[in-house]
């Protein structure tokens, strides 16, 4: 969710034309829907032929899968880029970075997490899903659980149930304004100190019912 989407129109190496190309698409897809963005919608607006296009991401729609891959995956740097410090500074640290990545790529990212025009489509449920798994492995490095192991289930279960929440959450400020961005920060980050420090180690404490009744 860091894409440059500011084309440039020179010669480049193969790294960056293909991160140029990614960029106005995920610009071109934020502002419409799928059908109505081509390949050659895509070249024009990076300044390249249409099969270059082709080359580096195949057809149409596994460009548009990579668009929202790159959208909604949180990338390794933004968890090596949080401060040290105690929980609440993680946190915070965190949820800023959220906010202001989804607020920056507003368009493009409710694009992504809408699968604007593509309705269900069983291969943006994919890169969504594994999202949702990439998301939660970040927030258990973030917050010091990664190496948990008891109960992973459980906690895993709710860090991406946070995760559903932190996207509803941003798209009640973006999409709805029912909510500032300050609203939403006050939220997410109280939400998952609570999962942290009150809501997994009640579960953690909580043996397992076994359908008999304690023993006296």
């Amino acid at each position: 969710m860091s894409v440059d989407t500011a084309p440039r129109r020179r010669r480049l190496e193969p790294d960056a034309r293909r991160g140029q190309i990614l960029a106005c698409a995920v610009r071109l897809f934020g502002e419409r829907p799928y059908a109505d963005v081509s390949t050659t919608d895509i070249a024009r607006a990076a300044g390249v032929a249409r099969g270059l296009v082709n080359h580096y991401f195949g057809t149409k729609k596994q460009l548009y899968l990579e668009v929202v891959r790159v959208m909604v995956t949180v990338p390794e740097v933004a968890v090596a880029g949080l401060p040290a410090g105690d929980l609440r500074t993680r946190v915070d640290a965190s949820v800023t970075w959220f906010l202001d990545v989804v607020s920056r790529h507003r368009s493009s990212w409710l694009a992504a997490v809408t699968a604007g025009g593509m309705g269900h489509d069983p291969d943006v449920a994919l890169v969504l899903t594994g999202a949702e798994e990439v998301a939660a492995d970040s927030v258990l490095v973030a917050v010091g659980l990664a190496d948990v192991t008891a109960h992973r289930t459980e906690l895993r279960g709710m860090i991406r149930a946070y995760g559903g929440l932190a996207t509803s959450t941003a798209r009640e400020w973006l999409q709805r304004g029912t909510l500032d961005r300050s609203q939403v920060h006050l939220l997410l980050t109280n939400t998952l100190l609570t999962i942290v420090e009150q809501v997994f180690p009640a579960i953690a404490d909580d043996p397992p019912a076994t359908g008999r009744p304690p023993s006296a």
